[in-house]
């Protein structure tokens, strides 16, 4: 890397003691109070909620934090957030956006330059300041000039035949992070000078449904104590729909059927907040179906999108409800895998169903219930695991294997 390295304030300050810092963070100004131990990787990924920028060694050795600081990489872990007042940073988050990746992000995608992703944003952020610095670099330099950061697996060879792609295709300079701009950040983004209102929250645009298959469908189908006319009382009344979602909230009636809310979800270590949009796009009586769609979108960039039908049909004296969701996932959800996502979300409507029911049995507005955690996750899939392992044994039993004539045993 030939650019200089950043130049970090002095700061003399007691141990404990919080030291107020401004930073602009991918284009967005932010203001924090941290105690002078609190590195800048830790500042990004717990107060900022960018956990992008992944820690290894913690030692400065491994590279895999890497960030840029006005304008040139540097290790995050290796600076204190509160020597870095008045600093740009740009961490993996700003370089581009799930609908318009950078020219770096491209190739690592087209070369399968990504293997298990954990080094991926300090080699994306190397190759950026190098790229940035050094755009006429030779592809043979490659390997020297990006040695700062150490993974070496599978996958090496071709990050760098995606930074030699790159380079070659971008000789005049690399485009700028296509992701900075106004965001908001853990509730800690700074008011702008002037401005007269909060910022706009994320997810307040349009819903719009991607085109292409979803990430995962799910189908759900729970059977309800409750009759169906006080099922469908309950699904006919959106606020009462709300507060049966788990960590889900409806913050504003918008009109024309749309509704601003908010939703968490916790799946161990990853803790992610959504605000967004929803809209009933079917609501019928007669048949007892009600449609949905909705986005949220996280700090960190995730974005979730569901298009939701729910059919509620008579079944003796209850009630049948059956939940079809197709989820699209961008961003850091998306690293969940599909069985994960799919087991939260049954988990979900379980809950959902069973709030529903409460409900529509007691006529009392049922309160939120929390998002299912990664213990009561872990007991579930244990559970449908010994389920499934009792019905092939029962199968088994019923049935045993039967060999070709002449064959051993």
């Amino acid at each position: 890397m030939t650019s200089p390295p950043p130049l970090p304030r002095p700061v003399r300050a007691e141990a404990g003691e919080p030291l107020d810092v401004t930073m602009t963070v991918n284009g967005t100004e932010v203001s924090l109070s941290l105690p002078a131990r609190v590195t800048l990787a830790d500042a990004l990924r717990d107060h900022l909620g960018l956990t992008g920028t992944h820690l290894g060694c913690e030692h400065g050795v491994c590279g895999m934090c890497t960030v840029l600081v006005n304008g040139s990489a540097a290790r995050a872990c290796l600076l204190f957030a509160c020597q870095l007042d008045g600093a740009d940073i740009v961490t993996v988050e700003g370089l581009g956006r799930p609908d318009d990746l950078h020219p770096l992000q491209e190739a690592f995608g087209a070369h399968h330059a990504l293997q298990c992703g954990f080094c991926t944003p300090g080699f994306l952020l190397s190759s950026y300041d190098l790229l940035a610095h050094k755009p006429d670099v030779a592809e043979e330099d490659l390997p020297v000039e990006l040695s700062g950061v150490l993974c070496r697996c599978t996958g090496y060879r071709n990050i760098l035949s995606a930074v030699s792609e790159v380079a070659g295709a971008h000789r005049d300079g690399i485009p700028g992070p296509r992701n900075c701009g106004r965001h908001v950040l853990m509730g800690h983004t700074a008011a702008e000078p002037g401005a007269k209102s909060a910022p706009e929250p994320v997810g307040v645009r349009e819903i719009e449904l991607p085109q292409g298959d979803p990430t995962f469908t799910v189908e759900v189908t729970q059977e309800l104590t409750a009759s169906l006319e006080k099922t469908w009382a309950v699904l006919d009344d959106i606020d009462l729909v709300a507060a049966c979602l788990p960590g889900a909230e409806l913050t504003e009636h918008l009109g024309d059927e749309k509704y601003r809310g908010r939703a968490r979800v916790s799946v161990g270590p990853i803790r992610l907040s959504f605000v967004g949009l929803a809209q009933v796009t079917e609501r019928d009586a007669a048949a007892h179906r009600l449609r949905v769609i909705g986005q949220g979108e996280d700090a960190g960039g995730g974005r979730t999108q569901a298009d939701i039908l729910l059919v509620a049909e008579e079944a003796g004296a209850g009630t049948r409800l059956r939940a079809t969701a197709q989820v699209y996932l961008t961003g850091r959800i998306a690293q969940f895998g599909r069985a994960l996502a799919g087991d939260v979300s049954r988990r979900m409507f379980e809950q959902f169903a069973a709030a529903v029911e409460e409900t529509a049995v007691s006529g009392v507005r049922t309160t939120a219930r929390k998002p299912p955690g990664a213990l009561a996750l872990l007991a579930a899939t244990l559970v449908a695991k010994a389920r499934e392992w009792g019905r092939r044994l029962r199968r088994a039993e019923h049935n045993p294997p039967t060999h070709p004539k002449g064959t051993q045993r």
